[in-house]
């Protein structure tokens, strides 16, 4: 395989790695059905991905991942978890594609590359949440979640069809959420001040 086609896969791989850090699941259903499609090859020993049981599972827990994140208290509760499970589902998304290339090598990429990707999306997601939910006593999270779903899926078919876009939006995003979350922690501090005079 030549050295293009390594870092486009590698390059799949981390733009599903981005999309599981806005759900964990939506983006390995997608890789699951892109592989049984043959949308997305995978390394050799993840043929299983594209199973039908497999298909059929990571569905369910499509399914339910959503439904729980539109749960008022269930979606913050959820977001402690998410981060190390995103983290690990964007690890094992970029293994699962990034192919031809040693196993120390795959895994290291995997490690660093997918599951930092999934690490940064989750915890800049997971600080937008922090700050929206006292702001709107909780009521303006189903907007956070319906973001996060659209995103994921968006950006799960974005990784598949278009890999370099997909990491380049991704990065885009991150640098966004990282630019709101900084102006409103700078305004905390003055907003306070002003309330004590």
């Amino acid at each position: 395989m030549e050295i293009a086609d390594v870092v486009m896969s590698v390059l799949v791989g981390v733009g599903l790695a981005a999309a599981c850090g806005y759900r964990v699941f939506v983006p390995l259903l997608a890789l699951s059905l892109g592989s049984a499609t043959g949308a997305v090859d995978v390394s050799a020993g993840w043929e299983w991905v594209g199973s039908p049981a497999a298909i059929v599972a990571l569905a369910v827990a499509s399914v339910l991942e959503i439904g729980a994140y539109y749960i008022p208290a269930v979606d913050n509760a959820l977001d402690a978890v998410a981060i190390p499970l995103a983290t690990i589902a964007g690890t094992l998304a970029t293994a699962s594609v990034s192919a031809d290339m040693p196993p120390m090598l795959r895994w290291s990429v995997a490690a660093i590359a997918g599951g930092g990707m999934a690490l940064t999306v989750q915890s800049a997601t997971t600080t937008v949440r922090a700050v929206t939910t006292p702001v709107t006593a909780g009521l303006g999270n189903w907007i956070v979640a319906t973001g996060e779903l659209v995103m994921a899926t968006f950006s799960a078919i974005l990784a598949i069809f278009l890999p370099v876009i997909a990491v380049l939006a991704s990065l885009g995003v991150i640098a966004i959420l990282l630019a709101i979350i900084l102006r409103f922690r700078r305004k905390r501090p003055e907003k306070l001040a002003k309330n004590l005079k």
